[in-house]
């Protein structure tokens, strides 16, 4: 596999090799001890969800309150996805910027999110399955909600007819509004908020 930084700091790509073979293809998704030495830390698996999702449906931005913060590894394991990662971490030097991935069945890529970090996704095929692998589990009440379609981000959904959204995503704050409401963390709550491999602190000016 090839892990790979994205252009938000703390996000990666995940790309396996693909093994066919006259039943199909085989991959190795990604390794701990790998996954690890790439992000600097450990990342534990508390819990494991997955969604399917119609066409044209528009999921995000998401993201959790740090802390708890949630940590998470994304795939498409079925259909085809644009996957955009946004910097949600007030002070960063890359705030309010976006990365986008096309993940699909075929390639297997993967994505990678740090605490602070949100996520969208907009399913281009009928039935996307999207697997998320976090490393919390869930508290009730601590999911952060930002416009997707906020003009001042100006993801390039390239959407050709209304999305279909969730009405809490379809009201959600943009990012200004957001700010203005102290609903993000820091860039440094989340530098902070796990440990590195060595049992310490990530410092925050590190990466």
């Amino acid at each position: 596999m090839k892990i790979t930084e994205m252009a938000i700091p703390d996000a990666y790509r995940i790309r396996p090799e693909r093994i066919p073979d006259v039943r199909g293809n085989f991959y190795e998704a990604w390794r701990m001890s790998e996954l690890a030495e790439a992000i600097g830390r450990p990342f534990p698996v508390m819990q494991v969800n997955y969604s399917v999702s119609r066409r044209n449906t528009l999921r995000g931005i998401h993201s959790t309150a740090v802390p708890p913060g949630q940590a998470k590894l994304i795939t498409c394991v079925r259909g085809r996805v644009l996957d955009v990662v946004v910097d949600l971490r007030v002070g960063s030097p890359t705030f309010g910027m976006y990365d986008t991935t096309i993940q699909d069945e075929e390639s297997g890529i993967a994505v990678y999110l740090a605490d602070g970090l949100g996520h969208a996704f907009l399913a281009l095929t009928e039935g996307a399955c999207m697997n998320y692998v976090c490393a919390e589990e869930y508290v009730h009440g601590t999911m952060i909600d930002v416009q997707a379609l906020d003009p001042e981000l100006g993801i390039p959904w390239k959407l050709t007819e209304p999305p279909i959204m969730s009405e809490k995503d379809r009201v959600a704050p943009t990012l200004d509004e957001a700010v203005a409401m102290g609903l993000l963390p820091t860039y440094q709550q989340c530098r902070d908020v796990r440990p590195s491999l060595d049992g310490g602190r990530v410092p925050s000016e590190s990466k």
